[in-house]
């Protein structure tokens, strides 16, 4: 009985080795080949990748922003010695008044990037366009602290706020711009700029928060930008956006200032940009864009009710020599629709221009009287007031504006129906004057006209 008893533990303890040996065995084959078919997959993206960049970069780039792979990305410190080498600082001599009333000049520093080889250099319109107004000096300084005087090729501060310098040097290090139709929310972007003007070549870094965010510059206008959530201070205007690529994505613009609020800074897409930056150094001002050659406002529905009207864009004035008047369009027409668009706002009206050049046709609806009426409008061409270097340019003087026809009183005040300007929340002018920049109140009042009635911009 004890021999078979033995007997049994062992056939056990055989059955339970061979069973263990199988179950490692089978495990081993498994890991292997997942390695297998993991390096076969690698591989395959290698030649993928090797095959999209010959035919088409842009593409390539795309694909790999979509599906980044820890071998494509590069490591923070290396996007940073890569952007000391294409980031510049731009100072601007400025005049201003100051409390005594007596005209003093500052200072006033930004940020740009090296867009070209030869010396083209892109950043915001608002960082040099007092120095445009005032053909002032613009000076670039180059991360070895060399210095250049920059020529403002064009800006474009209307639908966005892009500005294109150039300076006389070559072989410098240009950025490679990225595409970002391709950035998605949560990617890592960082961020090289001179916050202050003092803490040159500062980098921060963070995520894309959110795509397509239409933020006001003003009561009639916006700017698509995309959102992201590092630190932006004064200085970092017109500065780089990187992806972890090293390729740059976005053109730092904007950021939400207000006691409380953290993290919400704006950059424009570098697509949009770089569009504006090919205009510009090819004509010194961005062609065909639509106008009206109207002065307008919103109509509020409280106003409408009052005044026995309809909600829309109230005409002030039409230029007499503009596309409107030769439409039919009046002094007193509140516009209504533009196209298929439904117009409510001034704001509305600017955006749907954007889908038209100059030269375009298309039907306007205006209430007049009680009725509606449609019109056909052939849009004129809103010309600089001046290029860089050639003096003043083609534009149409601005019309005045006459008082709108209206009972005695007016309604009680209360929502100006437009777009209220979310611009005075942002740190939009991104440099200061030698003075220190108090915080807004969390509602600024909309801009006014010296009638008291809610701002009126022209179209």
């Amino acid at each position: 009985m004890k021999n078979k008893t033995i007997s049994s533990v062992i056939c056990i303890c055989l059955v339970a080795l061979l069973l263990c040996g199988g179950m490692v065995y089978g495990g081993v084959r498994y890991v292997d080949s997942r390695i297998q078919r993991i390096g076969e997959v690698n591989m395959a993206n290698q030649a993928a990748a090797s095959v999209s960049a010959g035919e088409n970069p842009v593409s390539n780039m795309a694909a790999l922003t979509l599906n980044p792979r820890s071998g494509d990305l590069l490591d923070p410190t290396q996007i940073y010695e890569l952007a000391c080498q294409q980031v510049v600082g731009i100072s601007t001599q400025v005049t201003s008044t100051n409390a005594f009333g007596q005209v003093v000049r500052g200072s006033v520093s930004g940020t740009g990037f090296i867009i070209s080889s030869d010396g083209y250099i892109l950043t915001n319109n608002h960082v040099v366009e007092d120095a445009y107004k005032g053909d002032l000096d613009v000076t670039v300084i180059l991360h070895d602290g060399s210095k250049y005087d920059a020529r403002i090729v064009g800006v474009e501060g209307d639908n966005n706020d892009i500005a294109v310098l150039k300076i006389d040097a070559t072989g410098l290090s240009a950025v490679t711009l990225g595409d970002s139709d391709a950035m998605k929310v949560g990617e890592s972007v960082y961020l090289v700029g001179n916050p202050l003007g003092e803490l040159t070549y500062t980098m921060t870094s963070g995520i894309v928060s959110a795509l397509d965010r239409e933020i006001a510059a003003d009561q009639n206008s916006s700017v698509n930008m995309f959102q992201l959530d590092a630190a932006v201070n004064s200085g970092n205007s017109g500065g780089p956006v990187y992806n972890g690529l090293g390729q740059v994505v976005g053109v730092v613009t904007a950021k939400y200032k207000s006691t409380g609020v953290e993290g919400l800074g704006f950059a424009i897409p570098i697509n949009d940009a770089a569009g504006i930056a090919d205009e510009l150094i090819e004509h010194g001002y961005v062609t065909g864009k639509p106008s009206f050659g109207i002065m307008g406002r919103t109509m509020t529905d409280r106003e409408a009710a009052y005044f026995n009207s309809v909600a829309g864009v109230y005409v002030y004035s039409v230029d007499p020599g503009s596309c409107a008047a030769a439409a039919g369009i009046r002094q007193g027409d509140v516009i209504t629709k533009l196209g298929d668009v439904e117009i409510l706002t001034m704001a509305d009206l600017s955006t749907a221009k954007k889908a038209y050049r100059a030269g375009d046709s298309a039907q306007v609806t205006v209430f007049r009287s009680g009725d509606y009426k449609t019109f056909t409008v052939v849009f004129d061409e809103i010309l600089p007031d001046k290029l860089p270097g050639t003096g003043s340019g083609e534009t149409a003087p601005t019309p005045e504006t006459p008082e709108p026809t209206a009972p005695a009183e007016t309604p009680e005040e209360g929502d100006n129906g437009g777009a209220q300007s979310l611009w005075d929340f942002f740190f939009g002018r991104f440099f200061n004057w030698g003075q220190q920049e108090s915080e807004p109140e969390a509602t600024p009042e909309p801009t006014r006209t010296p009638d008291g009635q809610p701002g009126h911009f022209g179209q």
